[in-house]
Parts: C-alpha cells; sequence; structure tokens
C-alpha cells in the first residue's frame, strides 16, 4: 500500500481518466486522481501492480492501453522513455487507438522533445490533443501530491487538463509549444546535477577539514548557498544515507536526453557532460539505484 499525504483537492469537474504507468512517480499520481473524485481506470505492463492499484484505490484496470483510454476524458501517462512512451500510445493497442475525438493525452514522462513533438503531430492527425507535461519533486512530490509540471502544447488543452492535474500537483504551468514542456525539465536537470556536484564537493570538504558538516550546514543553509538540495540531501549525505528520492540510473537516462538535445541546438554543456560521467562513476560502484545525492560517495 502507498500512503498518500492527504490534500486539499481544489473542486474540479469529474472526469474520466485513464492512467498508463503505475512505477514509483505514476501509481500515486493516478491514486491522487482517484482520491479527487475523478473515475480512474488504470494500465500497467506489470498486472499485478494494475491489480494492487485497483484494490488501494477502487478504480479499474485494463489490460492494454487502448481499453484503459476508451471513452476517457483525459489520459495520463507516466512511463520510462521514448520507446516505452511509443510503445503504450501508437499501434492497434496504443491508447491513441482507444481516445475518442477530442480527448487529451497528458504525458507525464521525461523523455525527448523529438517524441513529444512526434506524438503531438500524430494525435492531432487523429482528432486527438496532445501535452507533454514532464514532472519534478521526486517520489516524495508524487506521494505527497506537491510535483511540479511543466508542460508544451495548445493552450486550450492545457487549460482543460490543468484542474485535474492539480490534484497531484502544487503547480501544474504551461511553458510554450509542443516540446517546450521537455526542454523546460531538461533545464531543471542541468541546474540539479550542478547543484549536487557542487554540495558533494562542499560535504566532503567540510569533512576532510574537521568541520562539524552538519552545523556548517544548518549555517550556510540560511545564507547564499542555500538550496532545496542543502535543505534536503546535505545532511543525509553526512549520514551516507542514499535509498530514497530519484535514482542514480534515472538521472543518467535524463542527462543522456539533455546531451543530445544540446548536440541539436549547439548549447554547450561542459559541467553537465563532467557530472554525467561522475554519475557513470556511481553506477559502476553499484550505484544505480541509489539517490542522486550519491555524487559524495566518489569523493571519500
Amino acid at each position: 500500500m502507498t500512503i498518500l499525504t492527504t490534500k486539499h483537492y481544489a473542486p474540479s469537474i469529474s472526469c474520466r481518466v485513464a492512467f498508463l504507468g503505475l512505477g514509483v512517480m505514476g501509481y500515486p499520481m493516478a491514486g491522487h486522481l482517484a482520491l479527487a473524485g475523478h473515475d480512474v481506470t488504470v494500465y500497467n505492463r506489470s498486472a499485478p501492480k494494475a491489480q494492487g492499484w485497483r484494490d488501494e484505490f477502487k478504480g479499474a484496470s485494463a489490460a492494454i492501453p487502448r481499453e484503459a483510454a476508451a471513452g476517457a476524458d483525459m489520459v495520463f501517462c507516466c512511463v520510462g522513455n521514448d520507446d516505452d512512451l511509443r510503445s503504450v500510445t501508437l499501434g492497434a493497442d496504443g491508447a491513441f487507438a482507444g481516445m475518442k475525438p477530442g480527448a487529451i493525452f497528458v504525458d507525464h514522462t521525461t523523455a525527448s522533445a523529438t517524441v513529444a513533438c512526434e506524438l503531438y503531430s500524430a494525435a492531432k492527425a487523429i482528432g486527438l490533443q496532445f501535452i507533454d507535461a514532464p514532472v519534478s519533486g521526486g517520489q516524495a512530490g508524487a506521494e505527497n501530491g506537491a510535483l511540479t509540471v511543466m508542460c508544451g502544447g495548445d493552450a486550450a488543452a492545457f487549460d482543460a487538463a490543468r484542474p485535474v492535474g492539480m490534484a497531484f500537483s502544487k503547480a501544474f504551468t504551461l511553458m510554450g509549444e509542443a516540446g517546450a514542456g521537455q526542454l523546460t525539465k531538461m533545464v531543471n536537470q542541468i541546474c540539479i546535477a550542478g547543484l549536487v556536484q557542487g554540495l558533494s564537493e562542499a560535504v566532503a570538504f567540510g569533512q576532510k577539514a574537521g568541520l562539524d558538516v552538519n552545523q556548517v550546514l544548518e549555517v550556510i543553509g540560511k545564507g547564499a548557498a542555500q538550496s532545496w538540495q542543502l535543505d534536503n540531501r546535505g545532511k543525509t549525505m553526512v549520514d551516507d544515507k542514499f535509498d530514497f528520492g530519484f535514482a542514480v540510473d534515472w538521472m543518467r537516462k535524463d542527462l543522456g536526453l539533455v546531451l543530445d538535445e544540446a548536440k541539436r541546438n549547439g548549447a554547450r554543456l561542459p559541467v553537465t557532460a563532467l557530472v554525467d560521467q561522475f554519475y557513470a562513476d556511481v553506477q559502476a560502484m553499484g550505484g544505480q539505484r541509489w539517490d542522486t545525492s550519491s555524487l559524495v560517495k566518489r569523493l571519500r
């Protein structure tokens, strides 16, 4: 059973929705939609996970994405990568084949801007609407219903989806045309990569210097060095705890998307490329599922 933080659900018209992908993010996101009063049907590649969600939240489940999406006003999705996203949207068993005309597909996968534009065009061609809407906030944000959602697509589709998506969000913002949500998420990951590496070096330096690093973090957290990473990961880094949050494997996937996009648009990302290789070192240490703050382990 997943424990969801109780939140005040803003009033919205109850909708018939589907949710595709019940991983550590999708499972609680779909749960918040059900708790907000929407009629939710879920699909997951592993059927027992869908059965468990159905038992917990009293919704429905379907064997294939097309069946989950049939009759839905909106279809939400959170899967692993571009190929996973294509597999649940396209083809005879894909969600697009089952969606009614005018229905909205909201994709919360962190994927490429290229696939977002591809699926936006494919949806429009058959009378559907598509929004790329990657999220930030991690597993805790999903369970607390406090995700930050960055969207790309048409304003009318966004305006219809936002009140429903606020069931699991604290911010749900239109960033521009198709692909803009994914590009914004890439900016987010660039920022995080640099911040975590800087914090790792600071913690390691403080420990080598013989300081009480927890006290140091308390002090500098009240000044210009303050950040979410410092507040939420600094002391756990000191305690050598990395069994929560966003996994290194996922971060490397995201940074791969960032670096591929940078090759296309000509952006220079020397620090991001270096930190990506540092994460490869963590993977080689056996840290594939460690939290991203495990960068500090390279320095000990």
